[in-house]
């Protein structure tokens, strides 16, 4: 019997957190060519938490420099680097959350479409049946 509890964003949030080496590894290698192995690879590891996280730690590492007189300001800090590193990261994750969600409510779909034309069979007793049984007899007499 299918799952029938309705899909959920929160459902695939752990699996696009965390980032798993033998998915990462699969997807390089499905790339054909360098340049596309090389953009795979670091898509797929800039769109984790923990890039994330360690994006936040570069960027807190040079907010003293900002705060130093003549340094870019914290407007400026929090604009051109915080926002832009830390961000990066996080659309990227809730990107990939939203888009396995997507893929387990597109499939669900899929499962229950089959299951409808799996249960519309012509040759079973009443319902279809009796309808095309009806049309068959009219154009038998129009015939």
């Amino acid at each position: 019997m299918a799952n029938t509890r309705p899909v959920r964003t929160a459902d695939h949030l752990n699996r696009a957190l965390h980032p798993d080496l033998g998915a990462l590894r699969k997807a390089v290698q499905e790339a054909d060519g360098f340049n596309a192995k090389v953009a795979v690879f670091v898509t797929n590891l800039v769109g984790t938490m923990w890039c994330a996280y360690a994006f936040t730690l570069i960027a807190l590492i040079g907010l003293p420099a900002a705060l130093h007189p003549g340094g870019e300001g914290i407007v400026a800090w929090i604009a051109q680097t915080f926002l832009q590193l830390v961000l990066l990261s996080v659309i990227m994750v809730g990107q990939n959350v939203q888009s396995l969600a997507a893929d387990a409510r597109a499939e669900n779909t899929f499962k229950d479409t089959e299951r409808i034309l799996d249960r519309l069979d012509c040759h079973t007793e009443g319902g279809l049946k009796v309808i095309l049984d009806r049309l068959d007899a009219l154009d038998r007499r129009m015939a």
